[in-house]
């Protein structure tokens, strides 16, 4: 089977990179080796990416105490929890999925991403593999956790068609966010963009834009998109828990005139729905910036 479809071998070809992504990709693999499911057990967060039920996508953050995400085989990851009611994939992970989870380790600056299915199994999640693989440490502002309060988890969310005035305040502010995208199959994937507060940049009420910065040059996130529209963002705020999740489609933008420093192209987003949560259970400290943002 070939590591990439045709979405992702376009736009390695278009940036001059095939060379390298076909020698990157041979660290595509189905199966957890041994340092994964180490790095898993040590996880206090995950970002899933999924579709709901009327095909739009969504990434959704879970959190736990280390343990609560772990490989018991080497196809097969646990997840200690779902979703909560009122989280755009409450609904769609109740059933069997095709999802994209991403592990990020903000205080090592590490990450490591997964695809496969999910079906739910208790109050919580198994995942067999298609596809797990590391991803380097650039652009990931590193932070501690500072508190953990499950207590604190909250169900109440605000939704709307569009961005207000604060919602657009912290996505200007954001230095990192999560993305998810699915090829024309459906197969999920979640990405991790991190930059200088700034990096996503809103455009209006429901049109935001940020840079693709140089990375391992599969193009797995962009190579969705020129297949597929739909994507979903989610923008944590890393010091109350809370999450603004947007649903809507993406494009990739070649226009020179568009890019930002440092970047090899430009993503513009336009917002379909927009699902705010005010707090959650884990709280971080405040950010260093990772030094190779541009």
């Amino acid at each position: 089977m070939e590591p990439f479809h045709r979405g992702e071998v376009a736009v390695q070809r278009r940036m001059g990179q095939a060379d390298i992504a076909e020698r990157v990709g041979r660290m595509i693999r189905p199966d957890i080796p041994s340092v994964a499911a180490g790095f898993l057990a040590e996880q206090r967060m995950v970002v899933l990416a999924a579709a709901d039920p009327a095909g739009r996508l969504w990434a959704s953050e879970l959190v736990g105490q280390p343990g609560f995400v772990r490989a018991v085989d080497d196809r097969t990851i646990t997840v200690g929890t779902r979703p909560a009611a009122g989280d755009p994939l409450h609904e769609a992970l109740t059933h069997r999925s095709r999802v994209g989870m991403i592990a990020l380790q903000p205080q090592r600056r590490r990450r490591m991403r997964v695809n496969g299915e999910s079906a739910p199994e208790g109050a919580g999640l198994r995942v067999v593999t298609d596809q797990v693989y590391s991803n380097c440490p650039k652009y990931i502002s590193r932070r501690e956790v500072e508190s953990y309060t499950p207590g604190a988890e909250s169900v109440a969310v605000r939704r709307g068609a569009e961005l207000d005035a604060g919602q657009r305040a912290a996505v200007a502010s954001a230095d990192t966010f999560f993305v998810a995208t699915a090829d024309g199959d459906g197969n999920a994937d979640a990405s991790h963009r991190g930059g200088n507060p700034g990096f996503l940049r809103v455009l209006s009420s429901t049109r935001l834009r940020w840079p693709d910065y140089r990375g391992n040059s599969m193009f797995m996130t962009l190579g969705n998109l020129e297949v597929n529209p739909r994507c979903g963002i989610l923008i944590p705020d890393w010091a109350t828990g809370a999450t603004l999740q947007l649903t809507g489609t993406a494009e990739l933008v070649w226009a020179a005139e568009t890019f930002a420093a440092g970047a090899q192209c430009s993503l513009d987003f336009t917002v379909a729905e927009v699902v705010e949560r005010p707090g959650g259970a884990l709280r971080w400290g405040p950010a260093e910036l990772s030094p190779v943002n541009p």
